[in-house]
């Protein structure tokens, strides 16, 4: 489930055109794991945590991996569409110009990152948490030589601010014995470390400018194929659902005592889990058929990793909930992020310009 909530948070982004004084445009900094990454762990050529092999991509531009850990589009992407939003490009993106970044802002997502720096880090390379805020800053100073401070300043607490990462810090961190988190925490105290770490982010963050930010909750990450292939029945983790409700419940305490201690913040949480969980458990309310096991996936080898070239897809991709053993499809972060625009009520910021077409899916390599 990682995937579907993590890239949810598009949906606060940019809800004006200027800035008074500044005369910039309102963009979004986007902080996240695999959910929203959409190109940074591509360029990160150590990292375990890949989306650069087929067939990553296939529903997406010219059918080739794009550094999406999908077939095609994320939540956040078909959001940000709806709204009418530029998508914003990896922190790594070699054409990353201060330009770019004035009309477009940035995205520092990778995947496997958590909150935690220790978490993930059997993936050898990815950014954590309080390494995609370090990259914020250097952004910063960048941006701050170009237009100066006092146009910088107004520019980056005029922007809106996404943090959409926890999953990892569970499912590759805290629910593996390879980690001595596993052993040193229970779930109860494991939440509580979780939380003093992200109270001193979102609080580094507002010292940096940050004033509207939304931080995303978790969907039922126990029922993500990963998680169901460690069961002998193949049902849902429960232990691991319970510990996402925790980690939504203390995460809405902690935004909101944030939002009335920390002056001229408007801190919100996003809470995704009840529709991410309604797709899964009714699949065929949504027209999916299968919300249990991957489409594209390594036969009976589980679990992958990733998806990789010989892998082998599903008949039909527009029926699988799940993309590879992580993520969601096309398809179903189409209908979550319909869901979710719907829920938090979010409209377009330009009215003229229509909504970017679904992509039609590629012909699987059997046809």
């Amino acid at each position: 489930m990682k995937l579907y909530v993590g890239l949810i948070f598009v949906v606060m982004a940019i809800l004006g055109n200027e800035l008074e004084g500044c005369h910039c445009k309102i963009v979004q900094f986007i902080f996240g794991d695999s959910l929203s990454d959409v190109g940074n762990n591509k360029l990160l050529s150590k990292s375990l945590a890949q989306a650069s092999l087929p067939w990553y991509g296939i529903d997406f531009g010219n059918g080739l991996p794009n550094g999406r850990f999908s077939n095609g589009r994320t939540v956040a992407d078909i959001i940000g569409d709806s709204m009418g939003l530029p998508r914003p490009p990896a922190f790594l993106d070699p054409s990353l110009t201060e330009d770019v970044i004035l009309e477009n802002g940035v995205n520092y997502a990778s995947g496997g990152g958590g909150i935690l720096n220790e978490t993930g880090s059997y993936f050898i390379q990815r950014f954590s948490l309080y390494k995609q805020i370090e990259l914020f800053q250097g952004t910063q100073v960048l941006i701050r030589n170009k237009i100066g401070k006092k146009a910088a300043d107004e520019f980056f607490q005029g922007a809106r601010y996404v943090v959409a990462l926890g999953s990892n810090d569970f499912i590759n961190n805290y629910l593996m014995p390879v980690y001595s988190d596993s052993w040193t925490y229970n779930d109860q105290t494991f939440v509580g470390y979780l939380m003093a770490t992200l109270r001193d982010q979102l609080k580094l963050l507002h010292s940096l400018g940050a004033r509207q930010l939304m931080v995303f909750g978790l969907g039922p990450m126990g029922c993500i194929p990963l998680q169901r292939v460690l069961s002998l029945s193949g049902n849902c983790q429960q232990k691991t659902n319970n510990l996402a409700k925790s980690f939504n419940k203390a995460t809405n305490k902690l935004v909101e005592e944030l939002s009335t201690q920390l002056p001229n913040s408007s801190y919100k949480f996003g809470d995704a889990y009840d529709v991410v969980d309604d797709v899964i458990s009714n699949p065929g309310k949504y027209g999916f058929e299968n919300a249990d096991s991957p489409c594209c996936s390594f036969g009976t080898i589980r679990p992958a990793l990733t998806c990789v070239p010989a892998s082998r897809l599903c008949k039909d991709r527009s029926k699988y909930v799940f993309w590879d053993e992580y993520h969601p499809s096309d398809k179903a972060s189409e209908l979550i992020a319909n869901e979710l625009i719907k829920k938090f009520g979010f409209v377009r910021v330009d009215q003229t310009n229509a909504p970017s077409p679904a992509p039609g899916l590629a012909p699987s390599p059997e046809d």
